[in-house]
């Protein structure tokens, strides 16, 4: 990802290690030290990423947005939705959706995450729920029900089953309510700037991140100001996971989940995943010049059936 002066910050190749679970679905011991292990790296980055977004309160005070069109134009119309933001980071795109009518529930693994987005609805004076939880535990023992549950851009890729999550997603929504997902496209970690260099498309085991969350923030990350600062060097090792375009489909399809629409994007938002990008206008990046044009994110939307 992007880091300080628009050059690229990734996770080296060899700082990832791919290790095998005992069982095709995880225990719950080795779910909760793996989730574990994300929340306190992700407690150690979250500081060093709003450092570099400068001016955030006054940003949301005065109308400021973070989404995007893909995102929008899945979602709908949300005045007086209902929305479950999972896995919603420190909460700006939480606000955004609220500014636009949503009833929002923001939930997040991470503590750092969580106390900035209370301050900042607080600040700013958008209203919004927040919690920190693991997902999986939430789902367990909220009973609240929603018309829309929403998660974007590198949230799928923390989570070590999903077919519980898909479940959990179906547990919340009531009869008719739907899931949307954008999230940047699996085949995106396999690409370098020459080419189909980067890790495997299928991993089917846990990744170590020996480098840990890393410090992704760039200028078109950051909205309402961007100040640059030494890039973080994260102490606290991470576990991440690749799931391909079918694991994500079939778990929402597993789940009793009818999914309604797929997309995919020739663009990324935000992020420029590998050196020699293209920027575009809205914050946008695109293939390099000489390399053919790839699905960098992917859209989808599923419905709870009402029967």
């Amino acid at each position: 990802m992007s880091g300080v002066g628009g050059e690229t910050y990734a996770i080296p190749h060899s700082s990832r290690v791919c290790y095998k679970l005992a069982t095709v679905s995880p225990t719950e011991e080795q779910r909760r030290r793996m989730h574990e292990q994300n929340r306190q790296s992700w407690n150690a980055v979250t500081p060093a990423h709003n450092r570099k977004k400068i001016g955030q309160s006054e940003f949301f005070s005065k109308g400021g947005d973070t989404l995007f069109p893909e995102e929008l134009a899945l979602l709908g119309s949300l005045d007086g939705v209902r929305l479950l933001h999972m896995q919603c980071n420190c909460g700006q795109d939480t606000l955004s959706l609220a500014r636009r009518g949503a009833r929002v529930t923001g939930v997040d693994i991470c503590d750092e995450a969580i106390a900035f987005a209370r301050q900042l609805a607080a600040e700013s004076g958008i209203p919004a729920e927040f919690h920190r939880s693991d997902l999986f535990d939430w789902f367990e023992h909220t009973s609240e029900r929603f018309d829309v549950a929403f998660s974007s851009y590198g949230s799928v890729g923390w989570l070590c089953d999903l077919g519980r999550w898909a479940t959990g997603v179906r547990q919340v929504l009531r009869p008719g309510g739907r899931l949307v997902l954008v999230e940047f496209h699996p085949i995106v970690w396999s690409l370098r700037a020459d080419g189909l260099r980067g890790d495997p498309y299928f991993i089917d085991a846990p990744i170590t991140e020996r480098a840990g969350v890393g410090d992704y923030v760039n200028a078109a990350l950051a909205p309402s100001g961007f100040e640059p600062q030494p890039i973080f060097e994260n102490p606290v090792p991470a576990v991440s996971f690749q799931w391909t375009l079918a694991d994500i489909l079939q778990a929402v399809i597993d789940a009793g989940l009818q999914i309604t629409h797929v997309r995919e994007y020739p663009h990324a938002n935000g992020c420029e995943p590998f050196e020699g990008m293209r920027a575009l206008a809205g914050r946008r990046y695109v293939m390099p010049a000489d390399m053919p044009s790839m699905p960098l994110m992917l859209g989808l939307a599923a419905i709870r059936p009402v029967r």
